[in-house]
């Protein structure tokens, strides 16, 4: 009985092993993959602050059409 009770102890031991290599892999797959997102969500808001810039300057050529074309026709 006694040898049973070891083998079954070893088995589960064995298995509590092996569980924690899966989740110790799983783990540096989702900091692996954490990593690439942040890094992507950084690449993401400088591509936003520039489309904003961009925004904000095509914003500000066309309010100075409109109020040339409000200012009244230009003589010649």
């Amino acid at each position: 009985m006694l040898e049973a009770s070891l083998s079954q102890l070893e088995q589960l031991v064995s298995d509590l092993v092996q569980q924690n290599q899966t989740l110790l892999q799983t783990n540096q797959t989702l900091s692996t993959e954490l990593a690439q997102a942040k890094d992507e969500n950084e690449n993401l808001q400088l591509s936003l602050m520039e489309q904003e810039e961009k925004h904000g300057a095509t914003a500000a050529r066309i309010q100075a059409l409109v109020d040339r074309v409000n200012a009244g026709p230009v003589s010649a």
